[in-house]
């Protein structure tokens, strides 16, 4: 029992939640009245609300617990405020076995004023002859009025006398109690999320409308059913073992996720959202669950899309970032199938048409041929031989391929006694992809140039759910920003094709032969675009077993340099068997330069004679060359001389040197000796560092040069040729 009288000290109307149940909260005074109006029997509770001891109420009259002006004297009954009985007590109902009539008043006065003692003779007597109830102004021991509601009804006293009994609490907790009940019913009349009452058994005690609806079945069809009767799960009983749990160890669950199907909507699934706690058991209650579940099938529903949205557009981002680094075909395509494998599908293929003719329009009717590029997978053998292991396929007229060919669309077929008829015209490779444990194959084109290129195909097991439309749309995006890519790389290989055979056919195929001079040559490419340049050197038979050697370098990379190259290759050639001096040479190179177009080409140009030792230079701005003399000297001869081809206006020189039976001399390109970091003087030096530990065949010293000095990759063209020179 509280300590104070109910109500003091709160504010008036207000909701409060407490612990325990409503009535447990509601101070109850027990009182009895005798024969003669006076307090026969006194409780706790009594002294708690009224503020009097038992010692000093019992024997005093009843009047000293109401206000002055209780009721009226004049008037010796009151219907209004004590009005007929109302039926026989009932202590469990919702007045909380005291009142809930209507009835207020306030003022002061002594215990024993006249409308005190009428109140109490009136309530005694409203006693006697039945139950009667309703609120009454009280004044407490200290003085202070407040409103208070009884009920009263006769019982029998221990000497045979009627002792009227009085039940009483204060108004105030009284109409807490019913707005809180009120409250209650409220919410589970209008709440929008359901609400129920389990047992112990998990069956239905009480539920909402709204949890109704949610099922599917009305509130009179859960009652008394088993949750598992109405709610399907398929998660091994891990839900009911939840609830159990809950019942047994008293601790809440909330927001748990429950995937479901219910009686009512057995072709519906839902996710619902679900919190559980128990119930109080408390006296006069049953023990069990309560619980609030709410439908957030469209909330997660509207998750998932949003995430796989993010998941799309990551791997979309991955795809513009990782495809397309290079221009190798075979690494492109590599790239897509490592993009799209493992997060996108199980496994995946590239394959590029092998057109007859390009300029011809695709036709159904003929089989179809394509290269397999790349593949990859992450499934067990037999996969990884089913997608790989083959550079052409064959796809017959109506394969699925075929489909997707003739409509430009992608497509998803199922891996299936069909699909094998009509699409896997071998019978090892369909043996193969049936025990793959590909279950859905998605089939995207390859569209460059408005053109199919080509195709890529996904596959997913059936551990993976079958592509959606959405699926459809992503891979036609990655199928796009690759077939871009690949379209690049394969105009890339064909325009790299015809410079390598432009340049092939430049480059000297084959070095005239002379038993006084013994030549090794290497050409290394520098450019990573195209991997041509303009670098070019030559070994060319003169009449009376004389030998010229030529090497040049037009500046820049490409086509454009290995054409002019080759302009001035040629040129070079047919000169030198009419022009008897280097420095004429030079000239009639310089005028061809000026001609083409040619800005800027460096050239060196040595006519050695075996009959004496002697050899004439005419240097055009080329880095000078290098004589290995038999004592294992090396010497540069001369400085750069001259001025670049293609300038115009300027002279050039003939120098001649004698040269010791078996020197050997070095002619390079600049890409031998400039490096980044590097100069020239410094790449000179350690060229002849080389050139002095050189011993026995020169191709093993022009091999361990280029080792040795270029870097890898290369990042200029480079040419050297080493020659060994003997007297006649």
């Amino acid at each position: 029992m509280p300590s104070v009288r109910p109500g003091e000290g709160k504010a008036p109307g207000a909701l409060r939640s407490e612990p325990g149940t409503l009535l447990e909260h509601v101070s109850v005074a027990v009182f009895g009245i005798g024969d003669d109006d006076e307090i026969c029997f006194w409780g706790p509770g009594a002294q708690d609300l009224f503020g009097y001891d038992a010692a000093t109420a019992l024997t005093r009259p009843a009047a000293i617990l109401f206000a002055a002006d209780s009721v009226d004297p004049a008037d010796p009954v009151d219907p209004a405020r004590l009005p007929d009985p109302a039926g026989p007590p009932a202590l469990a109902d919702t007045d909380a076995a005291v009142g809930d009539g209507d009835g207020s008043g306030d003022g002061s006065g002594d215990g024993g004023g006249e409308a005190a003692r009428r109140t109490a003779a009136l309530l005694a007597e409203r006693g006697r002859t039945g139950y009667w109830r309703g609120r009454l102004p009280v004044r407490h021991r200290d003085g202070t009025v407040f409103s208070c509601g009884f009920r009263v009804f006769p019982i029998a006293g221990s000497s045979g006398r009627s002792v009227v009994l009085g039940l009483s609490s204060s108004s105030a907790e009284l109409d807490r109690v019913k707005d809180n009940l009120a409250f209650l019913d409220a919410l589970f009349e209008t709440c929008p999320v359901g609400l129920v009452m389990l047992d112990e058994q998990l069956r239905y005690i009480h539920l909402n409308q709204a949890l109704a609806a949610m099922d599917g079945l009305s509130i009179e069809e859960h009652i008394g059913r088993r949750m598992d009767e109405v709610m399907m799960t398929s998660d091994d009983g891990e839900y009911e073992r939840m609830l159990r749990a809950v019942a047994a160890e008293r601790l809440p669950v909330l927001g748990a996720l429950v995937a479901l199907r219910t009686l009512g909507f057995p072709d519906r699934s839902q996710i619902r959202s679900v919190s559980f706690f128990p119930l109080s058991g408390a006296v006069g209650t049953r023990s069990g669950l309560g619980g609030l579940m709410m439908d957030v099938t469209d909330r997660e529903r509207a998750i998932r899309e949003a995430s796989a949205s993010r998941r799309r557009l990551g791997l979309l981002d991955r795809a513009a970032a990782r495809i397309g680094t290079t221009l190798d075909l075979d690494v492109t395509a590599q790239e897509l199938v490592d993009v799209a494998v493992p997060e996108f599908a199980d496994a995946s293929v590239v394959e590029i048409v092998e057109w007859m003719d390009e300029s011809l329009p695709f036709l159904p009717e003929w089989p179809l041929t394509t290269c397999r590029l790349a593949s990859r997978t992450v499934l067990p053998p037999p996969a990884t031989e089913a997608v790989g292991g083959l550079d052409r396929v064959t796809y017959p007229p109506g394969s699925a391929i075929h489909a997707m060919m003739s409509t430009g669309r992608p497509l998803c077929v199922p891996v299936n006694d069909e699909f094998m008829a009509r699409t896997v015209v071998h019978e090892e490779r369909a043996r193969l992809l049936r025990q793959s444990g590909l279950e859905h194959i998605l089939i995207a084109p390859l569209v460059a140039r408005g053109a199919v290129q080509g195709l890529a195909m996904f596959g997913r097991s059936a551990a993976r759910p079958a592509f959606t439309d959405d699926d459809l749309s992503l891979a036609t995006e990655l199928a796009s920003r690759a077939a871009i890519c690949l379209d690049n790389a394969r105009l890339y290989g064909q325009v790299q094709e015809i410079a390598l055979t432009l340049q092939r056919a430049l480059l000297p195929s084959a070095l005239a032969v002379s038993p006084h001079v013994e030549v090794a040559h290497r050409y290394v490419p520098g450019s990573r675009i195209t991997e041509v340049g303009g670098d070019w050197y030559d070994v060319i038979g003169l009449p009376e077993g004389r030998v010229a050697l030529v090497v040049g370098d037009v500046m820049g990379h490409g086509v454009p340099a290995a054409a002019a190259m080759g302009r001035l290759h040629i040129s070079a050639r047919a000169l030198a068997r009419h022009k008897q001096e280097p420095d004429q040479l030079l000239a009639e190179l310089d005028i061809c330069a000026q001609d083409a177009g040619i800005e800027l080409a460096t050239c060196l140009y040595i006519v050695y004679d075996p009959a004496t030792g002697r050899a004439r230079i005419a240097n055009a701005g080329h880095p000078p060359p290098l004589v290995l003399r038999p004592d294992g000297t090396v010497d540069a001869v001369g400085e750069v001389l001259g001025v670049p081809l293609g300038v115009g206006g300027h002279p050039f020189t003939t120098t001649e040197i004698e040269l010791p039976d078996r020197a050997v001399i070095a002619l390079y390109t600049d890409g031998l000796v400039e490096a980044r970091g590097r100069d020239i003087e410094e790449g000179l030096a350690m060229v002849s560092n080389e050139l002095r530990g050189a011993s026995g065949l020169l191709e093993d010293t022009v091999e361990r040069i280029i080792a040795r000095l270029l870097p890898n990759p290369p990042r200029d063209d480079t040419v050297l040729v080493l020659a060994r020179v003997r007297r006649a």
